[in-house]
């Protein structure tokens, strides 16, 4: 039911009893709650896009990414964590730290950040190829292989992290 039809069936509910007095404040919460709008603000962490754009606007986070690009794994962890002090909730912060990590070989440390990106957007399409490669990496393609099926439900197996992490599995099933 979209929210006009809930507004109206209220409206009508609250219609129905004529000796029902509800006051104008009462009305006001009534549609707000109907509506699903909120009543104050809410005080959360900093959620940045998952947009290349929102995240070039912190600096760390664009010299983390220049230095992933350049595969300087330490710099990248270094600019990355002084990004994370300011972005925890960023799923493609988390993802990039665990990218870097996992290329050095760090794979408790990037297992905790590709967690922690699914966490945040469970449908981060990066994540679970990511997550899956380090799967592999730890010799474990049975939970790569779960990560595979979340990308096809997530974006098709004709995406490219499907097709990255499909053919890294088969990949390693033919060095078993």
């Amino acid at each position: 039911m979209n929210k006009q039809a809930m507004n109206n069936k209220l409206i009508r509910s609250l219609n129905m009893n004529k000796s029902m007095r509800i006051s104008a404040p009462a009305l006001v919460l009534a549609l707000t709650l109907a509506i699903g709008m909120p009543m104050a603000p809410t005080v959360h962490a900093r959620v940045m896009e998952t947009t290349p754009a929102a995240n070039q606007e912190d600096a760390d986070f664009a010299a983390g990414k220049k230095a992933v690009q350049r595969k300087d794994w330490k710099g990248a962890v270094e600019s990355l964590n002084k990004a994370l002090t300011r972005l925890p909730e960023n799923a493609d912060l988390h993802n990039l730290l665990g990218y870097a990590y996992r290329h050095l070989n760090d794979l408790d440390n990037s297992f905790t950040h590709y967690r922690e990106a699914l966490r945040i957007d469970p449908k981060h399409s990066g994540a679970h190829e990511y997550i899956g490669q380090a799967y592999l990496k730890a010799g474990q393609p049975d939970k790569a292989a779960e990560h595979l099926a979340e990308l096809e439900k997530i974006c098709g197996s004709r995406c490219e992290e499907y097709r990255d992490l499909a053919k890294a599995i088969a990949n390693f099933n033919k060095q078993k």
